[in-house]
């Protein structure tokens, strides 16, 4: 699915305090990619990511993805953007500790009429002998892997992945990304990952860096490398 970005402004504070955070965001993701999404603290990509995932709205402009456009949506119409379109992956991992993991994902296999297959999305992800454990009983590597199942049980167009190795050593970090690359071109999400190291836009199809509120890069990576071969 395309996502396109269209002069999305956003302020926050009023007055004297009033800034802004994005400053005219213009720019196209097409369908299947990986977009990395660069920028020091303070540059705005969070911000940005949540106008595109519906959790905040933008002051100026509009996120299109397929049907919808984010425009003066209706808290109505947003849940239903964000059931039908999105799956999100944050750094941390917000499993509900008392359901097994096998229920931590059957929570959002609920918001669709054409789940993936439990069994087959667990074999994909590596916990099908760990289905029946809670999240206490895991590793953070296993209980990331977990919170991505329940963003892609319902096969959303678009994943978004806010620093998603973020709270990761180095190895797991690596063991994460190669399974993110192996979603990508198994069920061809759009994907944009969030992230404050570098290396990981190597692996992607496209890099955008912010800087102030801009994006001062739109650039297709053209030696693009695997994961597995990622190095920091």
């Amino acid at each position: 699915m395309n996502v396109k970005i269209n002069n999305v402004q956003k302020f926050y504070g009023e007055k004297e305090s009033r800034i802004q955070v994005l400053k005219g965001i213009d720019c196209e993701i097409n369908d299947g990619e990986i977009c990395v999404l660069l920028g020091p603290s303070g540059s705005g990509k969070s911000t940005l990511l949540n106008i595109i995932g519906g959790l905040e709205n933008a002051d100026e402009g509009c996120i299109d993805i397929g049907t919808f456009c984010t425009d003066d949506m209706k808290e109505k119409d947003l849940a239903d953007y964000r059931r039908n379109n999105l799956g999100f992956v944050f750094q941390f991992y917000n499993l509900v500790p008392d359901l097994t993991i096998k229920e931590n994902i059957e929570v959002c296999a609920y918001l669709t009429d054409t789940p993936l297959d439990m069994d087959e999305l667990l074999d994909t992800l590596g916990l099908t002998e760990h289905q029946n454990k809670f999240p206490n009983q895991l590793s953070g590597g296993q209980q990331q892997r977990c919170a991505i199942g329940r963003a892609l049980i319902k096969n959303p167009p678009l994943l978004l992945f806010d620093e998603p190795t973020g709270a990761l050593d180095y190895t797991t970090s690596k063991d994460i990304l190669e399974l993110i690359e192996k979603i990508n071109q198994k069920y061809r999400n759009t994907m944009i990952i969030v992230t404050h190291n570098q290396a990981i836009s190597l692996m992607a199809d496209r890099i955008l860096k912010l800087r102030d509120g801009k994006i001062v890069s739109n650039k297709m990576n053209t030696d693009k490398i695997t994961a597995k071969d990622l190095e920091w």
